[in-house]
């Protein structure tokens, strides 16, 4: 059983889970999410009071440059070491979970919880690694994070993985086996999370998956979804919480220096609980996130990009298709000549090298009708991109190396993994 695991990088778990408490209270979403809207925090303050919550164990990312962080970082890391020694937690011993997340908009979510090692993942642009980044990592955001799991004993995830599993072989059977399974936890998330139940995988099972996911790297369906039968298998792409991955993998990394490399295999921190969700899940949805230039020379900018496409014309036609907006204008610019996969790679392009020249600034904006208001207004510019289709990511990935940054969103902030299941890193 160990060779297929080792094979897809994806193991069992010594799971955490809380041993008695008030699940709703436990759970808190993801903590790079509502970062400006306070409220939503101070509603999940009110809700979880004194009782026990992953909310004493993360760092919401509003606070990461709060003055006092220091001092916020020091109490998780008592109350990691509080909950373990009161025996807040029951251990579930070489683990993996199957759970479905019902959504705010009703639809089932379903995943799997286990953890991946991290010397299989590489978030370097054109890696050829088992589990790769989608999106750019900037490094600059890893330091403040790497401050919060240094010293952790626990880690509570929020990354989840996507495979790209169009005949629904890995997850999606483990629904019809529910029944013969214990549950695990079955509870509403607060703050109009919905809903999230789980189950406990059998031995049989866990090989199951592991042979499945093992199937997904083989070089006939490289060449099936890729027409790349001898390039470098991608099996987990990360569809969010990179840079809390390479955090983890950051952690590792500076491990390695100071311990033998015959422990290097042994080390918990070598490991990071995931939930790996299915790209092709119906309930999963790509959400294109569009730009605006603010304080910039309309005319300099085009300029500038008609000298990156020449070919680029207004209008819609076959190609790079982008919906612009300034003052007094919406209308379309076609680029028939793209370079790249994706018009988002085509237009972000242009904008990096625009403004490491000119004055400028550029924001990344969730909805259509907030892009348009904020591109109308005088001295800025308006981009609409279009949703990525999901069929696009692993493709995208395998041939341009990594998608430009702020791409696309799984969904809305409600929507987003919330911390339930932990695993002990020291």
């Amino acid at each position: 059983m160990k060779e297929r695991f080792e094979k897809a990088g994806f193991y069992p778990a010594n799971i955490l889970l809380p041993a008695d408490a008030d699940l709703t209270k436990w759970a808190v979403v993801a903590c790079d999410q509502f970062t400006s809207q306070p409220e939503y925090w101070q509603a999940v303050e009110e809700t979880v009071g004194e009782a026990p919550s992953t909310l004493r164990m993360i760092l919401p990312e509003a606070k990461l440059n709060a003055p006092d962080v220091d001092s916020a970082i020091d109490a998780i890391n008592n109350t990691m070491k509080d909950y373990l020694d009161r025996g807040v937690f029951k251990t579930l011993p070489a683990s993996m979970l199957y759970m479905e997340r019902t959504q705010s908009d009703g639809r089932v979510r379903r995943g799997l919880i286990g953890m991946v090692d991290l010397e299989q993942y590489d978030f370097t642009p054109g890696s050829g690694a088992l589990i790769r980044a989608t999106e750019g990592t900037v490094l600059s955001r890893i330091p403040p994070r790497v401050k919060v799991r240094r010293n952790a004993s626990v880690e509570l995830p929020h990354v989840m993985l996507l495979i790209d599993d169009p005949d629904r072989t890995v997850i999606e059977p483990l629904k019809a086996v529910t029944d013969a399974l214990e549950t695990l936890y079955d509870f509403d998330l607060q703050q109009g999370g919905g809903h999230l139940k789980g189950w406990q995988l059998t031995e049989p099972l866990m090989e199951q998956v592991a042979e499945a996911l093992g199937a997904l790297c083989l070089p006939e369906e490289m060449e099936k979804k890729y027409g790349m039968r001898d390039a470098a298998p991608l099996l987990f792409a990360v569809g969010d919480g990179n840079h809390s991955l390479a955090t983890a993998k950051q952690c590792y990394e500076d491990l390695k220096q100071r311990t033998p490399e015959s422990q290097w295999k042994s080390l918990p921190a070598r490991y990071a609980l995931v939930e790996v969700v299915n790209n092709h899940d119906d309930a999963l949805t790509f959400e294109p996130i569009h730009r605006v230039l603010f304080h910039v020379d309309r005319e300099e900018f085009f300029a500038f990009f008609r000298a990156a496409f020449p070919n680029a014309y207004e209008g819609r036609g076959e190609g790079h298709v982008m919906e612009v907006v300034w003052e007094g204008h919406d209308g379309y610019l076609t680029v028939p000549d793209p370079k790249v996969q994706l018009p988002v790679g085509t237009l972000q392009g242009v904008i990096d090298e625009y403004l490491k020249t000119h004055s400028g600034e550029v924001d990344y904006i969730h909805g259509d009708d907030v892009t348009r208001e904020l591109g109308s207004k005088p001295g800025n510019l308006g981009f609409l991109l279009p949703a990525m289709g999901k069929e696009q990511l692993f493709k995208t990935v395998m041939a341009d190396g990594v998608l430009p940054r702020k791409t696309f969103s799984m969904g809305h902030a409600q929507d987003k993994r919330y911390y339930m299941e932990a695993r002990k890193i020291k």
